[in-house]
């Protein structure tokens, strides 16, 4: 007795579709199948089998304005579909919508053996080539400029991971931005990913919650990317977005979710090819009604603070498993076996380290960067002597910068050369602002807001939402007050403007002249601070370059600033002074979006 016979008719069609569309490859084990949609040699697919449980399929054609070539149209992982056919799993929104201009995308699929052979495809339908090691997909894409970005897609036999690589020698212009996106039903795929993990689970008071999570909400209460809860709810107030799915780069490895027998993980890699060095942060992870989108990020121009990098090879991989999330960096130690662009070698790349940091604070971690226009990377510091080790970094000159917490302390010029590694001696800390003493400090010179009101909610909510302490606080009494409960993390023009500060001055303490420093981590819409110290009120400084949102999608990270206030010691008192502190710009902007500010500290110093 056929023992399908008991299945409902759908399920007989479904099987049937199924196997028609795909038992080519499955019965090739590790292979490239090439299929010609509705008979049409104009309209080919190819599905690769890696012989690991994964059997995944390329588009080779233009269908509509939601899919593109080189898309995975559908990726089956154990005999169930993860992709959804409509909406392509894709580069940017599709290869075909990179560059202005420009639609037309270079595919080639190949079988590629250990010692460089290469094998196409078949251009017969159901023509099947089998692969003895890895198989390449290589995606082009050439602007009007002459710049062009290549994608791969590479298979390890065996394996059930699609591993990738982006390469460009220009920026794509349709949208600023490299990312490559998996968008999975979210019936397949309900849940983002753990705790420890970029996008992973939060607890705050009380409640577990993935804070890129969509379902429920009832619409965007900012743009079109922050959304909120309806009144009937018991989360009315509650904000939830991609955005904040975020996590400093230097703190994540992977991103991704799991359902019913599954995990989809995107693990990166060292991000050498990246714009914004080891404290950026953006979005990574959507999860809505219908899809659970897994977002990998190449560069991104929100709260961008270096230039972007070309003629990098940016690879990453994604991984197909059982739900466990991963705990080790998939091998990569084959990819100098097939032919991708820009790849260089272990033998190819240098190294640097460093003896120790001299001069550092007690309790705050430090982080050593590497920064030219080509590549950046970065290593944690030895908590007890400063020690740190950069390893597999590209050659060329790089500015070697310290960060106490996420403020540069230190810079200076190190050489990077192949199969080499760079020493120094103890590097002294020279630049902390923090050494010089002060009549009185808030908050500490770290780079970061995250010791005020709201700072260990400003990543992963919005600032109205109903979590959130009030932002208006009354003056800051030195003596009294303390950063945690009486200073907010931010400041805005429309929001929590004229911030004060009431500070006593003995006999004495008013004949110098004394200098206010004011430290930013970032700054939106032109915004600048300028003060008053009892009725003498300061220039207002120049306006520094605008840049996208930024305090309310889940960063803090900007250009840090210092700002300098000398005043006049005639304009001192003995007593009680007052300090009033005002976010000036003279671009509009209401509420959260008004122009704003993230502190990191302010002190009174002596100007002499």
């Amino acid at each position: 007795m056929n023992p399908t016979s008991t299945r409902p008719p759908w399920a007989r069609w479904l099987a049937a579709g199924l196997l028609a569309t795909l038992a080519p490859a499955a019965m090739a084990a590790f292979s490239i199948t090439t299929v010609h949609d509705g008979n049409n040699a104009a309209r080919p697919q190819y599905v690769i089998d890696t012989d690991g449980g994964l059997v995944f399929k390329v588009r080779g054609y233009d269908s509509s304005n939601t899919t593109a070539v080189g898309d995975l149209s559908s990726i089956v992982y154990k005999g169930v579909e993860y992709a959804d056919p409509t909406r392509g799993t894709q580069l940017n929104s599709g290869a075909d919508w990179l560059y202005n201009g420009v639609s037309a995308v270079g595919l080639k699929v190949e079988a590629v053996s250990a010692n460089g052979t290469v094998t196409p495809a078949s251009t017969a339908n159901g023509g099947v080539v089998n692969a003895s090691d890895y198989i390449r997909v290589t995606l082009t894409s050439t602007s009007t400029k002459g710049g062009v970005l290549t994608h791969y897609y590479v298979v390890k036999r065996g394996e059930s991971n699609i591993h990738m690589g982006t390469h460009f020698t220009e920026q794509p212009d349709v949208h600023g931005l490299v990312r490559f996106i998996a968008r999975i039903p979210v019936s397949k795929l309900p849940n983002g990913g753990p705790a420890h993990a970029a996008g992973g689970l939060i607890t705050y008071g009380g409640e577990s919650f993935w804070a890129e999570d969509l379902r429920g909400t009832s619409g965007a209460i900012e743009a079109s990317d922050v959304f909120g809860f309806p009144a009937t709810d018991p989360r009315f107030g509650q904000s939830r977005s991609k955005h904040y799915a975020n996590r400093r780069l230097k703190d994540w490895e992977f991103v991704g979710g799991s359902g019913p027998g599954v995990g989809v993980w995107f693990w990166r890699d060292n991000n050498e090819g990246g714009s914004s060095g080891p404290f950026y942060r953006s979005l990574l992870q959507q999860i809505t009604s219908t899809h659970n989108e897994l977002t990998y990020i190449v560069n991104y121009g929100e709260a961008q603070t270096e230039p972007f990098r070309l003629n990098v090879l940016n690879t990453y991989t994604m991984i197909f498993n059982d739900g466990t999330p991963p705990t080790a960096r998939p091998d990569t130690s084959w990819y100098g076996n097939v032919g991708l662009l820009g790849y260089v070698p272990p033998l190819g790349r240098g190294s640097v380290s460093v003896a120790g940091l001299t001069g550092r604070a007690a309790g705050v971690p430090y982080t050593v960067g590497f920064a030219n226009a080509q590549a950046q990377y970065y290593a944690d510091a030895d908590p007890v002597d400063g020690h740190v080790t950069a390893n597999g970094m590209l050659p060329g000159n790089y500015t070697m910068t310290v960060y106490k917490g996420e403020l540069a302390v230190q810079t200076l010029p190190v050489t990077v050369t192949a199969n080499t590694s760079f020493a120094l001696n103890p590097v002294a800390i020279t630049g902390d602002p923090e050494v010089t003493p002060a009549l009185w400090r808030i908050g500490r010179w770290d780079g970061t807001p995250q010791e005020f009101i709201n700072g260990d909610k400003l990543t992963f909510m919005h600032p109205s939402d109903v979590r959130m302490a009030s932002w208006n606080v009354g003056p800051f009494v030195i003596g009294q007050s303390n950063a945690a409960t009486h200073w907010p993390a931010y400041q805005w023009k429309d929001v929590n403007n004229a911030l004060q500060v009431r500070f006593t001055l003995r006999r004495g303490q008013n004949t110098a002249p004394l200098r206010l420093r004011l430290g930013i981590t970032a700054d939106f819409n032109g915004a600048r601070p300028q003060v008053t110290v009892n009725s003498w009120s300061s220039a207002i400084p120049p306006a520094p370059p605008k840049v996208s949102r930024n305090l309310t999608v889940g960063t803090y990270r900007g250009f840090n600033r210092t700002y300098t206030f000398d005043i006049p010691a005639a304009q001192l008192v003995v007593g009680t002074n007052v300090l009033t502190i005002n976010t000036v710009s003279g671009t509009a902007g209401a509420r959260f979006l008004s122009p704003a500010l993230s502190f990191d500290a302010i002190d009174l110093v002596s100007a002499q």
